[in-house]
């Protein structure tokens, strides 16, 4: 075969191996095998029923919660508690984030303590914030907004930081308002740093919630899984283990896909 024949043939793609993590199969394939080894060990009475409740008696809770209501009024509350803190954490931590990234100042008086609180773990907080605020809603959207604040800063900050000095130089040349700053170069430039940070501002939120919702709280899914530990309902704590995991993936393949098509529509 010529050279010139050869190059109107259509290029030969190397064949992959194994091609499961791009079909919804390879997706379900570890699900699936932890719920056969969960099963297994169910039926090997390694443990007692007690302590390892088997998938179908879990399923069988979820599905009596549900027709209750009591998980859909859990799940409520919490998500309730999620979205308000969330947006008064984010958008707290995305004006901070502006503030020391555009002036020096401010940087240097507010950087230390922030990168010094951002070291601490937001359950460190409870105890104190349990005795200013009680158990009520304010000390669980307390939590939240703590939670989204420091990864939002810290990104917006980022995310400032990277924008060429050259963009801030024609700013002034054309003299630009702070406003007509933020708005016209900033914003654009930094959508995608903003919208990471939202998306790990929100994830962490919803870990930090659940966590203090265990330690205090009279509704939501951590006090749910609290209440069956107390009880015993080991089936009960499963159902709000599983619960949660399913709305934090949710809740982060939401987030990306927000990110992604953002990205794209400003790539555009």
């Amino acid at each position: 075969m010529t050279s010139r024949a050869a190059d109107l043939l259509p290029p030969v793609r190397p064949r992959r191996a194994f091609q499961l993590s791009g079909l919804p199969v390879g997706a379900l394939l570890a699900p699936l095998l932890l719920l056969g080894l969960w099963q297994l060990l169910c039926l090997s009475g390694v443990f007692p029923p007690q302590v390892l409740v088997p998938p179908s008696g879990v399923a069988r809770t979820l599905e009596e919660m549900a027709l209750s209501g009591e998980l859909q009024r859990h799940l409520g509350d919490s998500m309730r508690r999620l979205l308000l803190g969330f947006a008064i954490g984010a958008a707290a931590g995305m004006a901070f984030g502006v503030t020391i990234a555009l002036s020096r100042l401010a940087e240097a008086a507010l950087s230390p303590l922030f990168l010094t609180l951002w070291q601490v773990p937001v359950i460190a907080f409870v105890p104190m914030m349990v005795m200013f605020l009680g158990i009520d809603e304010p000390f669980k959207l307390a939590v939240v907004a703590i939670a989204a604040f420091f990864p939002m800063a810290l990104a917006t900050f980022d995310g400032i930081r990277g924008v060429p000095k050259s963009w801030f130089e024609v700013a002034k040349v054309y003299r630009l308002s702070l406003f007509q700053l933020i708005r016209r170069i900033l914003l654009p430039a930094t959508v995608p740093a903003v919208l990471t940070g939202l998306r790990v501002s929100l994830t962490r939120a919803w870990v930090v919630l659940v966590a203090a919702e265990l330690l205090a709280a009279d509704s939501g899914l951590g006090q749910m899984m609290e209440m069956g530990r107390q009880l015993f309902q080991i089936d009960v704590v499963l159902a709000g283990v599983i619960v949660t995991g399913l709305v934090g993936f949710l809740l982060d393949r939401g987030a990306r896909w927000v990110e992604s098509h953002a990205t794209r529509w400003r790539a555009a």
